[in-house]
């Protein structure tokens, strides 16, 4: 059975949380938006976190998606690095649940595989195969909403033939 679904796709982050939104229907699917929740580095933690849950709502309202695909935190190098991802991660999942979404988590590595076929793909061939998976004009930038898309779609690669 085919119906209608609509992903948000999401890489966190504190100074940049990138989206995309990805409609399906059946193998069918297209861009329906993407972008980048942006704060200052002058900003608190708590305002900046505050602004990225804000925007994700907004999201959610105008876009009503039925499952959220977020980037799963591997390790990092730097703890400093992890602590406010992992903060960002904590206000979008929270929104989720508060909507009741579906709650899905995906490693760059399985994002990067969905995509290109190849889990150690460079940026670059990640955001070309992006733009044509979804026949977009140009390579959805900046990096992150690129991103999001990416997990979004791998998402969908993931789920497609357990639905079917």
């Amino acid at each position: 059975m085919n119906k209608k679904e609509v992903i948000i796709g999401i890489d966190p982050g504190t100074a940049i949380t990138g989206y995309g939104i990805i409609e399906t229907y059946g193998r069918n699917y297209k861009c329906l938006d993407y972008g980048v929740i942006e704060t200052s580095s002058k900003w608190k933690e708590e305002k900046r976190l505050e602004k990225i849950g804000a925007d994700f709502k907004d999201l959610l309202i105008k876009y009503t998606p039925d499952i959220l695909a977020i980037e799963s935190l591997f390790f990092f190098k730097n703890a400093k690095t992890a602590i406010p991802v992992s903060q960002a991660r904590g206000v979008i999942l929270m929104s989720a649940a508060q909507k009741g979404l579906e709650v899905h988590e995906y490693t760059p590595l399985q994002a990067k595989s969905a995509t290109v076929g190849y889990g150690r793909a460079e940026k670059k061939q990640v955001q070309e195969m992006i733009k044509i998976l979804l026949g977009l004009r140009e390579i959805p930038k900046p990096d992150d909403a690129a991103d999001a898309l990416a997990i979004a779609i791998c998402h969908i690669s993931t789920n497609q033939f357990i639905q079917s």
